[in-house]
């Protein structure tokens, strides 16, 4: 019989969103698992999505700022540099 997981409480605390950050995903605070779930939104609707390497993000002038002004950026470097904009 397997245990539940319950939900990693650090994962679901409301977080500062930096400026740059929030012109994608909006104001904060927000848990950082939202964050994730915005950014996805935004990169689907903006169709930021490589179609040939689909784990990479092509960055447009938002998600420039919060790339560190990095063009294309693939989706494990995305979360590393998006935490730099919470706090």
């Amino acid at each position: 019989m397997s245990k539940k997981r319950k939900p990693n409480a650090a994962f679901m605390k409301p977080m500062k969103v930096s400026d740059e950050l929030a012109a994608v995903v909006g104001k904060g605070p927000m848990p950082r698992s939202e964050v994730v779930k915005a950014l996805w939104k935004y990169i689907k609707k903006h169709d930021l999505q490589d179609p040939k390497a689909k784990r990479n993000i092509r960055a447009d002038e938002n998600l420039k700022e919060v790339f560190g002004g990095k063009k294309v950026v693939d989706m494990f470097e995305m979360t590393k540099l998006v935490s730099k904009h919470l706090s």
